[in-house]
């Protein structure tokens, strides 16, 4: 088990991390958390090097996918940098890479019941204004838990709150601050149901936020 008590608040700066070869060839990981070996609950950054592909293949309790460089694909399309992708229980795919990508990737995690595949090229997507000046995309939402882009300006700051049901960030872009430290691009920060901070930026910053599954 890797990083499982959910009652720790975590962080990992992914790029002091060194890549692990998979079991298949081509395919590199940065686990992040990790129920067992190679099945149950995992969050990890994984690598396709180019022409690297996988055997069509269920996900047991869903994938998440979010594409942080290059090109993922299966036979379903392709999906460039920026793609949010949700692969439900029962949904078969053969993923490949023609010219490499590298992914933040969540294995069993889905709630029973959340059975909607989704894909959203998240740069076609429009922003919505939320708190203060920020800027927000929602992804996902199922019975209390959310999944959303925040897109912060430079200078912003948010007030001191709660999370309730937890929190989980990958700093996209610029550098997430608060009381307990500086989380730059590459950052995963995963905060346990009813902690506190208060967050701010000095640069404009992207994360990737999920919520309330914790």
């Amino acid at each position: 088990m890797l990083n499982m008590n959910f009652d720790e608040k975590l962080f990992i700066n992914t790029h002091g991390q060194p890549w692990v070869a998979s079991p298949h060839s081509g395919v590199w990981r940065k686990p992040l958390a990790r129920e067992e070996a190679e099945r149950g609950h995992a969050t990890s950054l994984v690598k396709f090097e180019p022409g690297a592909n996988f055997k069509q293949h269920d996900h047991p309790l869903g994938e998440e996918i979010f594409v942080l460089s290059g090109t993922f694909s299966d036979q379903s399309g392709d999906y460039n940098v920026g793609s949010y992708l949700r692969n439900p229980k029962g949904f078969c795919h053969a993923p490949f890479s023609t010219g490499g990508c590298v992914l933040l990737v969540k294995l069993h995690q889905f709630q029973p019941g959340d059975h909607e595949h989704i894909a959203i090229d998240t740069t076609q997507k429009s922003w919505l204004s939320g708190s203060g000046n920020l800027m927000v995309m929602p992804l996902h939402s199922y019975q209390g838990e959310s999944t959303a882009l925040v897109m912060w300006p430079k200078g912003e700051r948010f007030q001191r709150h709660t999370h309730f049901g937890g929190e989980e960030i990958f700093v996209i872009s610029g550098e997430l601050i608060d009381e307990y430290g500086r989380y730059p691009q590459g950052s995963w920060i995963r905060s346990p149901h009813l902690s506190e901070h208060f967050p701010y930026v000095e640069q404009a910053t992207t994360i990737l936020v999920k919520v309330g599954h914790l």
